[in-house]
């Protein structure tokens, strides 16, 4: 039985990510639990000899220490902490009412029936006691403490009678709070909220809470757009403390100030934007040097210089953690006269950067690299569609430094992808929207080159900023530092991936990691344009591992960069902040800072990325919505982009999802094959196969859920035709 295990683990190590050498590792301590291991050791057991993942085991080692599951007996020495019949994990609540605590002390989730959540919620960090197993069961267990909440307020709308009221939030909450009339703070009946619990007593089914603030009615434009950011804890508006600290900011930059820097006012300088961009991160200067290299600098917003640890502005900044963009407005993580004027590198006026500037050979190779306070002076001001027309015509302002830029961001981007770089590039839904909110109609944005330059000089400067800290042929030890990483695509996820877009005539390699990188970008090519462009590119992208920030470097799988760091956007990202901090600490000689201090600040700031991410993805789905509110009855085609075990997702060419319910496939029982991404009849065999093209009708809207809620009239399904447009379904044979 042991020899077998090794053997599972063994074959493992083959394509380790962070999740599965955990899984490896914890089987190892918990086989073993009165030994201990160094990462050597541990590596040697695993038969691991790639020195990128051995590197992977001390990382994970230190993570599992910090997680409680290991402690560190002496330097360099660990052992399993003593296991108690309990787990610590986060309950992810399913929409039956159940949830599933997921925890890295166990292998698959832990099944809790509503009845045991004993008032645990979404999010929330819990301990659990685990039953007894049952064969071909899936671990259970039950609440037994809620160790950290993961919301303190709610969002929803209140349901107003004369001695009380309900509030009915929004979400994966599973109850409704119960609130007293001298609660109500001026709310009326059905109005969008938000709650807070002021007490849950044991035997009571639903909290007692408060309101603390009224968005406005449902409907209205700016109550919805703020109660997407209050469900997700994000800020509406800035505390008047902070403004006034952010109005007492000079604009005018002292001269002594300029002499400290280097100045970089008398090279041509611009910057490519989106048109309606109003804060401007970062600019681009070129010149021809006497020694016949490009000189190429990457400035961005001297943030760091205004904001400064321990006041209120850093602290709100530190809070906010990254600017968040909704479809209709932006919540900026700086106030704006910090976002949009005294750091913005607007054209025509003098600005303090923090600057990466390269010495490039026609190849866009580097000769030298400097980095450093610089002083800069913007001449020119592109919107993309601007530089790009350049780009295409060779003609317009300043053509010949935005060509040179150009050429030599074609050739970076070459060497990126020779070294394995990824090509994900979505196409982005945007609304044209009224002066009330309401969307009229919606577009699509793709990336063309002007964006490709920007972005290629932006990767430059981030991958060689975290080299130069992570990386220095004097180093001797590490020095603490922000980087940005991307683990490596679970296993099983990218079996199953390729197991599926085999149905469409299309396979990746899966031998070695270069095989794979070049083999997706193969295929993204090879599917753009098709109909299944967007399902596969949405599917690759699931299988990949989201990016972090964390003081402990894996590198950057998808980018292929052993190093990369986020230093190029510090108006509206807080990690960028911290780069530009720690950069100027050690250009001065600093010893290394406190690592720890630094992972917290990272995680937090993973955290409010993922937020805030979540909570743009929530208002695109909610003006969706809106705009199919008045097709109810149309018929529309679109391809099945999502399948589960209650229903099939559809979108529609104008990029807008929605659901056909199982309960509406009334003809047969339907099974869901996770592993095939389809339901199929139980006695027909009919499927549901994720890729394929059918015909909906529009049967409702629902805005308070953000669901649209779709009637299938046609299927183009693989084993059957159908004919369900009296009602009825009539099976038309096998194909």
């Amino acid at each position: 039985m042991a020899k077998k295990k090794k053997q599972k683990i063994a074959k493992l190590v083959e394509s380790f990510n962070k999740p599965k050498l955990k899984n490896a590792i914890l089987t190892l301590f918990y086989d073993h639990p009165e030994r201990t291991y160094n990462y050597k050791q541990i590596a040697e057991l695993l038969k691991i000899h790639d020195p990128e993942i051995t590197k992977l085991v001390f990382v994970v080692l230190e993570e599992l220490t910090e997680g409680g599951n290991l402690h560190s007996v002496q330097r360099g020495k660990y052992k399993l902490k003593a296991r108690s019949g309990t787990i610590s994990g986060t309950v992810d609540m399913q929409r039956q009412g159940f949830a599933y605590v997921t925890s890295e002390e166990v292998e698959k989730p832990v099944l809790v029936s509503a009845r045991n959540l004993n008032h645990a919620m979404d999010g929330d960090k819990v301990k659990v006691t685990l039953y007894a197993m049952r064969k071909n069961q899936p671990p259970e267990g039950e609440v037994v403490e809620i160790t950290e909440r993961a919301k303190s307020t709610f969002v929803g709308t209140i349901s107003v009678s004369r001695n009380f009221a309900f509030f009915i939030p929004s979400g994966k909450v599973g109850f409704d709070l119960f609130i007293p009339n001298e609660k109500l703070n001026g709310a009326k009946d059905g109005q969008k909220v938000v709650a807070k619990i002021l007490e849950w007593p044991a035997s009571a089914k639903n909290p007692i809470g408060e309101i603390i603030e009224v968005l406005g009615d449902v409907g209205n434009n700016n109550a919805e757009m703020h109660a997407i950011l209050a469900e997700y804890d994000l800020p509406l508006r800035f505390p008047e403390s902070v403004l006034k600290a952010a109005e007492k900011i000079p604009e005018l930059i002292p001269e002594d100030e300029i002499k400290r820097r280097r100045d970089m006012r008398g090279v041509t300088t611009i910057t490519i934007d989106p048109l309606d961009a109003k804060d401007f991160d970062d600019a681009i200067s070129i010149r021809k040097l006497e020694n016949g290299f490009w000189e190429v600098g990457v400035h961005i917003a001297d943030v760091s210089h205004y904001v400064k640890p321990g006041t209120i502005l850093d602290d709100e900044a530190c809070s906010r953690a990254t600017s968040v963009y909704l479809v209709d407005r932006v919540v900026p993580m700086l106030p704006e006269k910090l976002s949009n004027g005294v750091c913005s590198l607007r054209p025509n006026e003098d600005k303090l950067c923090f600057s990466a500037i390269f010495q490039l050979n026609d190849q866009s190779e580097i000769q030298e690299q400097w980095f450093g306070r610089t002083v800069i002076h913007s001449n020119k001001r592109f919107a993309y569609e601007d530089a790009q027309q350049i780009i295409e015509t060779g003609e317009g302002e300043l053509k010949e430094e935005v060509l040179t830029l150009y050429r030599l961001s074609v050739k970076l981007r070459e060497a990126r992808f020779k070294k394995g770089s990824m090509a994900f590039e979505r196409i982005e839904v945007k609304f044209n929207i009224d002066e009330n909110g309401k969307p009229l109609s919606v577009y699509f944005k793709e990336a063309k080159e002007s964006n490709q330059l920007v972005e290629e000089f932006m990767l430059l400067a981030n991958k060689r900023v975290a080299e130069f800290i992570g990386n220095p042929e004097d180093q001797k030890t590490p020095r603490t530092f922000v980087y940005r990483i991307h683990d490596k695509p679970d296993p099983d996820k990218l079996i199953n991936f390729n197991h599926f877009i085999h149905k469409f005539g299309y396979g990746l390699l899966l031998g070695t990691p270069g095989q794979i990188t070049s083999s997706m970008n193969q295929l993204m090519t090879n599917v753009r344009g098709k109909k299944e462009q967007n399902v596969i590119e949405t599917l690759a992208i699931r299988t990949m591992a989201k990016a972090v920030y964390s003081t402990r470097n894996i590198g950057h799988y998808g980018l292929s960069f052993p190093f990369y760091t986020h230093f190029t956007s510090p108006i509206r990202r807080y990690p960028d902040v911290m780069v530009h901090r720690l950069l100027e600490h050690y250009l001065e000689g600093g010893k290394t800072a406190n690592a720890q201090k630094y992972e917290d600040l990272c995680k937090h700031s993973s955290e409010m990325e993922n937020k805030a991410a979540n909570a743009e993805r929530s208002s695109i789905k909610y003006k969706q919505v809106e705009f199919m509110q008045d097709k109810i009855g149309q018929e529309f085609s679109g391809v099945i982009s999502g399948v589960t075990d209650w229903g099939i997702y559809v979108e529609l060419e104008n990029k807008c999802e929605g659901m056909v319910s199982v309960n509406t496939l009334n003809d047969d029982f339907y099974i869901f094959d996770e592993k095939n991404y389809c339901l199929t009849g139980r006695h027909s065999h009919r499927t549901f196969q994720l890729g394929d093209e059918v015909k909906v009708e529009v049967s409702r809207a629902n805005l308070e859920k953000k669901q649209l809620d779709f009637r299938l009239i046609q299927e183009n399904s693989r084993n059957v035709e159908v004919d369900i447009s009296h009602g009825g379904y009539k099976k038309k044979g096998r194909r």
